[in-house]
């Protein structure tokens, strides 16, 4: 659908870009991503998501707001403590944008539902703090071949790799479930670590969408905040993959 005088205005930033201009953001506003988590990384994923102009977002989170959150959680505020963090980033990013569609789903990813949800779904968000999370992610995206973006953060350091199932390396190529931490105790992060590689995730998203760019496929991008290096580690797929060999 042609762009209206509103979105124009809204969206001229993105116009005057060639790798996007009317076309590539009519199928942004045409996209569905799903963002599954909205604490630390998933805060500044959907609001950047949602700024960018993507139709369909879906914020999957069963917790509600805790006072602890928001040194980190910018989705959330003080007036939201005690509510689900759907409803929260629901009202802040219809606050930001009403012409945009949210779907809350406030409980947590399964086995039995992942396929129904991913079904409706372009790209998926992992923005998830613990293990069992991640590799439910990496394997509900590969047997429903959803291309997704995987992160983790902890302290100072943070990473990132996007997937694209049955072609790139996938999370469980680099992590094995056997032996992976169970109830690990929090390690921070600093609170604007989130927004740098919830950013990078929003990127990977938008350009997987409109097909520009170079992926950050077959690779690792680790970041430190202490020392400001980034550090791009080259990822093979792996035959013996319990998932995608």
């Amino acid at each position: 659908m042609p762009l209206n005088e509103d979105q124009k205005k809204r969206y001229a930033r993105h116009l005057v870009l060639p790798e996007i201009g009317e076309e590539g953001q009519e199928k942004l506003l045409g996209s569905k991503v799903l963002v599954i988590g909205a604490g630390g990384l998933g805060s500044p994923v959907a609001f950047y998501l949602a700024a960018a102009g993507i139709g369909t977002i879906g914020i999957m989170d069963g917790d509600t707001v805790d006072l602890s959150n928001l040194q980190r959680q910018i989705l959330h505020t003080t007036a939201s403590l005690g509510t689900n963090k759907t409803e929260s980033a629901r009202a802040r990013l219809e606050a930001l944008d009403p012409s945009i569609r949210i779907e809350p789903y406030p409980f947590r990813l399964s086995a039995e539902n992942a396929p129904e949800i991913l079904a409706g779904y372009d790209f998926v968000i992992d923005a998830t703090d613990n293990f069992d999370s991640k590799f439910l992610i990496a394997r509900a995206c590969h047997e429903a071949a959803k291309p997704y973006s995987h992160a983790g953060i902890r302290n100072f350091h943070g990473q990132t790799m996007t997937v694209i199932p049955g072609k790139t390396a996938c999370y469980r190529c680099l992590f094995h479930e056997d032996g992976a931490p169970v109830g690990t105790t929090p390690q921070g992060p600093i609170g604007a670590l989130p927004g740098v590689i919830g950013s990078i995730q929003t990127i990977e998203a938008i350009k997987y969408l409109l097909g520009i760019g170079k992926l950050l496929t077959d690779a690792l991008l680790t970041f430190d905040a202490l020392t400001m290096n980034f550090r791009k580690v080259t990822v093979r797929r792996d035959p013996r993959c319990a998932l995608c060999g």
